[in-house]
């Protein structure tokens, strides 16, 4: 298997090659990568456009590493030997050969940056990758370092529970011990490994009176994992503030932190949040894995319409854009899906975030940091001065972040933002709240898109059903409107975990400012004015648009409900 990564490394490598339909490997990445049936490199296989050799070659070539051809003759017991099973597992790399001061690799993705930045220092030896087929890094690591499934159950078994009775927070030294043994280590990557495989956004370690929890958050919903003895509460959430880099012997204020990890060859940052509560201290990993998350406009669901208008929205001269939800409505990700669609050799990007969620090459990103005062406002003021095109701010939370944002629009560049409103026609109303004055805002809005996310059915157990009737007439809907449509449901399997759902997918109510609704905006309009000229103007709803999801078949009426 090939990660995201990979695929866009492929494309644009491909983009360079001479001879090669560029129509024909586009058609091949909206028909193949973009629908998740094959990676890149196998499409252009299987298209005849290269041979496997042909691929591997260039990939070596543009990386300037090594490349293995076919099978190899011999690998070196002592290369072997230096690197434990679930290392290789974990980088998904498999040693050849020893050299003088270093160790040569055959690497499943060779675009993994990690491998070399976090083995160097593990191994204290210079490392090589060696470019090669993918599925035979697979095959080699099942002959050489047999898959041996650690379950909680076993691990538990392996930690000397006694070894942490007494432990306190106060006790520094033992609490970095404790951290530090093995079976701590290991229990805490096998929680991680298996969020990270159930595609969980979040993972909750909870320390109460009587337990610990731990805790994913799989598509919107939290499931709970078995808990762990509550004595290991200490070791282990000290275990991850020594992987974040964070203060071992502070619990009385809130830490935040990040940590960069292979799981199973794919790179995932973890963003890190502290919280002291009665129990102990409480800890939350935001899961920012970058091959789950497809920053691409045509991979998230949009409408055609939507979609037509972010683009003409971002490829203008200048203007406001602003993309509004709560928390975890996948805003940041539309924005970055929009900014990929302009970055381009002739076109300057920058970004201010808190924290910034994922690197984006060839896009200048900066960390606000409130502790020496460069916020939002401070960030978007020192950019006017660094000759941009397109700038995304993370959020605008105050009135003086929000008139740069309108003078940077006025002054020729378009601005990416965020707000915290219910709707699209409520971010208008939020500004002008804020102290933003309303010709300036309708100067310079070109469109807010509102959106939610709700989880989808799963596929494996989708049934048809017959709602209730109140839950009808709560949608809005009469029968004529519904007509011979069907409803689905997801009875629970395996594949979803018993519940129904797998995946999410977004609901979108978008508004073009047109000079209507400027004047409407100039006019101190109330929210539900604006909200009925938008409607007027073709603005499909949140609501709408979950009517729309319920009879694609792809979400059911009780999240549509429960979102919209």
């Amino acid at each position: 298997m090939l990660y995201q990564d990979y695929n866009a490394s492929i494309r644009d490598i491909f983009k360079q090659v001479e001879g090669v339909s560029q129509h024909g490997l586009e058609q091949l990445y909206d028909e193949d990568v973009r629908e998740g049936k094959r990676s890149y490199a196998e499409a252009i296989i299987n298209a005849g456009l290269a041979s496997a050799e042909d691929v591997f070659s260039l990939v070596a070539q543009f990386l300037g590493y090594e490349l293995q051809v076919g099978e190899v003759e011999e690998i070196e017991e002592e290369a072997l030997r230096r690197i434990e099973a679930d290392v290789a597992r974990n980088y998904k790399i498999v040693p050849l050969y020893l050299s003088e001061g270093g160790i040569h690799f055959l690497a499943a993705d060779p675009f993994n940056s990690g491998i070399i930045d976090d083995l160097t220092f593990a191994l204290d030896l210079e490392i090589h990758l060696v470019v090669c087929d993918p599925n035979y890094v697979d095959k080699l690591l099942d002959t050489h370092y047999p898959k041996v499934e650690n379950t909680m159950g076993d691990l538990l078994g392996q930690v000397g529970l006694q070894d942490f009775e007494g432990l306190d927070e106060s006790q520094e030294s033992e609490l970095t011990d404790a951290a530090n043994e093995t079976p701590i280590i290991r229990f805490v990557n096998l929680v991680i490994q298996q969020a990270i495989r159930a595609q969980a956004s979040d993972i909750h370690f909870e320390p109460f009176e009587e337990e610990f929890k731990i805790r994913y958050r799989v598509d919107g919903a939290l499931y709970e994992m078995s808990p762990p003895p509550k004595n290991l509460a200490l070791p282990v959430i000290s275990r991850i503030k020594v992987m974040a880099d964070l203060n071992i012997a502070e619990h009385r204020i809130p830490q935040d932190g990040r940590i960069k990890l292979t799981i199973e060859g794919r790179s995932v940052d973890l963003r890190v949040s502290t919280l002291p509560t009665q129990f102990g201290e409480s800890v939350v990993l935001r899961v920012l894995d970058k091959s789950a998350v497809n920053l691409d406009l045509d991979n998230l669901g949009l409408p055609e319409s939507v979609k037509t208008g972010i683009r003409d929205a971002v490829r203008r001269p200048n203007g406001i854009f602003i993309v509004t939800g709560p928390t975890g409505s996948g805003k940041t990700t539309t924005l970055y899906s929009a900014l990929r669609e302009v970055n381009q050799i002739d076109t300057k990007l920058l970004t201010a975030e808190d924290p910034v969620e994922y690197e984006l090459e060839g896009i200048m990103q900066v960390p606000v940091n409130h502790q020496v005062g460069l916020d939002f406002a401070r960030a978007l003021r020192a950019f006017l001065r660094q000759d941009p095109d397109k700038i995304m701010v993370g959020e605008i939370r105050d009135i003086e972040t929000a008139r740069i944002a309108v003078q940077a629009s006025l002054t020729g560049h378009v601005v990416l933002s965020t707000l915290h409103t219910n709707d699209a026609p409520g971010a208008i109303t939020r500004l002008v709240d804020m102290g933003l004055e309303p010709f300036l805002l309708s100067a310079s809005l070109e469109f807010v898109l509102a959106q939610r996310l709700v989880r989808k059915i799963c596929s494996s157990c989708k049934q048809e059903y017959e709602p209730a009737k109140d839950l009808i007439e709560n949608l809005g809907l009469n029968q004529n409107e519904i007509g011979a449509r069907q409803f689905f449901y997801g009875v629970g399997c395996e594949e979803c975990n018993q519940s129904g759902y797998r995946g999410r997918t977004g609901l979108f109510e978008m508004i073009k400012v047109t000079d209507g609704f400027r004047e409407m905006i100039n006019s101190g309009a109330a929210t539900l004015v604006l909200r009925q000229n938008a409607i007027e103007q073709g603005m499909r709803t949140l609501r709408e648009d979950g009517v729309r999801s319920i009879f694609d078949g792809e979400s059911t009426v009780e999240e549509v409900l429960k979102y919209t």
